[in-house]
């Protein structure tokens, strides 16, 4: 159940990486409202997934899973389309996605190894 529980994790990881990097690219004027929206999701979502699984890798697994999809997104394919382009939104959203979730995944604190726990949860 909890390889399930990690897998599903990743999965939610890779949807956001494939949501946003087609929908990081909105602006106001000349601020790029949609990618700084992002970087609070990208926080927000490991941070809570790392609270609701008790632990770090509850926050990384998704943030793995992000950074996968939207690094691959962001590379060139050999049609010569990318996703997410080199203009401010798309640095805003890449790296400081890069950024969000690493902080997500350093400020989870952990209740302990799920390992070590006895079957009863005492």
């Amino acid at each position: 159940m909890t390889g399930a529980a990690y897998g599903m994790l990743f999965l939610l990881g890779l949807v956001l990486g494939v949501i946003g990097a087609f929908e990081h690219s909105w602006y106001v004027g000349t601020v790029p409202i949609a990618a700084l929206g992002w970087l609070l999701i990208l926080f927000a979502v490991p941070y809570g997934m790392g609270r609701l699984m008790g632990g770090r890798l509850g926050a990384a697994v998704p943030a793995v899973g992000w950074l996968v999809s939207s690094f691959l997104l962001a590379t060139r394919q050999p049609a010569g389309d990318l996703a997410i382009a080199g203009d401010s939104s798309g640095y805003w959203y890449l790296y400081g996605g890069a950024v969000a979730v690493a902080a997500a995944v350093l400020l989870t604190r952990s209740s302990g190894s799920w390992l070590l726990k006895s079957p009863g949860g005492t």
